[in-house]
């Protein structure tokens, strides 16, 4: 994404983009159980070039895991982060 790490501490991370634009993304840990789905899906679609398999894996060596969605034969990748968060990584067309 080109974003980086802004401010990361035990309870949240901060991530703005490399050139400084706004907006931020801030990730606050909980303690909460997850128990529905998340009201808030990111969908990373990597740049022109870049091997989104290789991303994939890179991803899932990091801790993601995959996940059926039901979503069938699609070209993008189901998979939730190490807390159990639904984000996917689209296919370039």
């Amino acid at each position: 994404m080109d974003w980086v790490p802004h401010e990361v501490t035990d309870e949240q991370a901060v991530l703005r983009s490399a050139k400084g634009s706004a907006p931020h993304l801030v990730f606050v840990r909980t303690l909460d159980v997850k128990t529905v789905p998340d009201r808030v899906h990111l969908d990373l679609l990597p740049y022109p070039g870049d091997d989104e398999a290789a991303e994939v894996t890179r991803l899932r060596a990091l801790g993601a895991t995959d996940l059926d969605l039901g979503q069938g034969d699609v070209p993008w990748t189901c998979l939730t982060d190490p807390e159990g968060h639904e984000f996917c990584v689209l296919a370039l067309s």
